[in-house]
């Protein structure tokens, strides 16, 4: 079998926490790509959705975020891989992962 047949493809939703982030935050969103590459994942196409407020919030000094949207064609165990990857990253507030298949 080929290794395409292995690979799935996900939606990963990333919501960033740019609080005490100085940089540009296109920075930031190429850092997360370059996560997703590192553990042989194959990033497509990459969408900011821009600043929006959460409904309901955990932190009040963190009412909203950046949410980005990664296309991602990668082995079948995404979910726990991209969470163990960006678990201790700051920067990242909370990941969805999202088969496409």
């Amino acid at each position: 079998m080929s290794d395409t047949a292995t690979q799935s493809q996900y939606l990963a939703t990333v919501i960033l926490d740019t609080r005490n982030y100085t940089d540009a935050v296109e920075t930031l969103i190429e850092k997360i790509k370059d996560g997703f590459t590192a553990i042989g994942f194959e990033v497509g196409k990459v969408e900011n959705l821009g600043q929006k407020d959460f409904v309901r919030t955990t932190d009040r000094h963190f009412q909203g975020g950046i949410f980005v949207q990664y296309a991602l064609t990668g082995p079948a165990a995404a979910s726990t891989q991209i969470q163990e990857k960006f678990r201790l990253d700051k920067q990242v507030n909370r990941i969805l992962v999202q088969s496409k298949d």
